[in-house]
């Protein structure tokens, strides 16, 4: 369901598969997915003998990723969910988005492409590789990002400022006279080692420190974390579903198993004194934990084992009947 050749990150390319929206709710001991939405591409979601097959609601109708994302914030927020900024990668660096995370009232980091054009406090337009060449290399400035197995995370961080140009609707009159268009900037993060950059707009409603800044896009980065966990251990990319309410019960239950153990590996942290000679502990040490002491051992009877063996086998022979009779049916004239 919504299969299609389409871009993916996992893959790192286009190709035949599903695409998803997450939402992540990340503080500085905490970080949980929240929501999902499945995208659908266009022609999917206007192909109505597919979407009765599969159960896909009537009000689901085709959006783009970057309005997925802006609704899941929104209904957040209307959950009572406490947030001050929004952070993203390119796929959501579109004026839309921007706008619609200004009304809601956050600030936002969002990744930007290197051919990405921004404007400068005189009204010129660049690409920002090349206005960020007008930083002077004493500039620069060096910031840890974090913690990891090796050792402290530093990149050296600039920033220069630019024109927003994402005012929501009833305050286009104010932002083009320049009042009340809060702090707009482009700021660049440079490998200390390798000189690759990695570029990002930011705004924000009121006066920002550039060590705010990179502690916000640094978090961003620790989505990735959430994604590596409930895709390693609790099965978010392995669900082999075709119907709408198989998505979205597969997907909630490992996003639950996965809230749950980043949740109690936090609550552990908070309840545990620091011991410098052992390493914090880990959403893989905890399940190794539960395995080991809490979770009943598999059954491994003769019984059972032969129960399962042909429950599978006689799953995989009606899944093969049914897709059968459907291309037998697609291939009639």
């Amino acid at each position: 369901m919504g299969a299609g050749r389409q871009y993916s990150g996992a893959i790192g390319g286009v190709g035949l598969c599903q695409v998803a929206v997450h939402l992540a709710v990340v503080t500085a001991t905490t970080k949980v997915i929240i929501d999902r939405a499945l995208y659908l591409p266009a022609d999917w979601a206007a192909d109505e003998e597919r979407r009765g097959a599969t159960g896909v609601p009537e009000e689901i109708g085709f959006a783009t990723k970057p309005q997925q994302a802006l609704t899941m914030v929104a209904d957040a927020l209307a959950a009572g969910i406490e947030a001050r900024w929004f952070a993203g990668d390119e796929v959501h660096c579109g004026r839309e988005l921007r706008q619609g995370v200004r009304a809601l009232g956050l600030g936002y980091t969002v990744g930007i492409a290197a051919t990405y054009q921004v404007t400068d406090g005189s009204g010129r337009r660049w690409e920002a590789r090349k206005l960020i060449n007008k930083v002077r290399p004493g500039q620069w400035m060096r910031r840890q990002t974090g913690h990891g197995t090796k050792g402290t995370r530093e990149y050296d961080w600039a920033w220069l400022d630019v024109r927003p140009d994402d005012a929501p609707a009833e305050n286009e009159n104010e932002n083009a006279a320049g009042v009340g268009a809060g702090t707009s900037v482009l700021v660049a993060r440079r490998h200390r080692y390798t000189g690759e950059v990695s570029y990002f707009r930011c705004w924000t409603p009121g006066n920002v420190s550039l060590g705010t800044l990179v502690q916000v896009i640094s978090r961003r980065w620790r989505i990735e974390e959430t994604f590596q966990l409930a895709k390693g251990f609790t099965g978010l990319d392995q669900g082999q579903v075709t119907c709408w309410n198989s998505w979205m019960r597969w997907s909630l239950f490992s996003l639950i198993a996965a809230a749950v153990l980043a949740l109690t590996t936090a609550a552990v942290h908070e309840a545990t004194e620091e011991q410098p000679e052992l390493v914090p502990l880990t959403c893989p040490e905890l399940i190794r934990l539960l395995r080991a002491l809490t979770l009943p051992p598999p059954v491994r009877d003769r019984d059972h084992v032969l129960h399962w063996t042909a429950w599978r086998r006689r799953h995989q022979a009606v899944a093969t009947a049914c897709h059968q009779q459907r291309h037998r049916r697609h291939d009639q004239p």
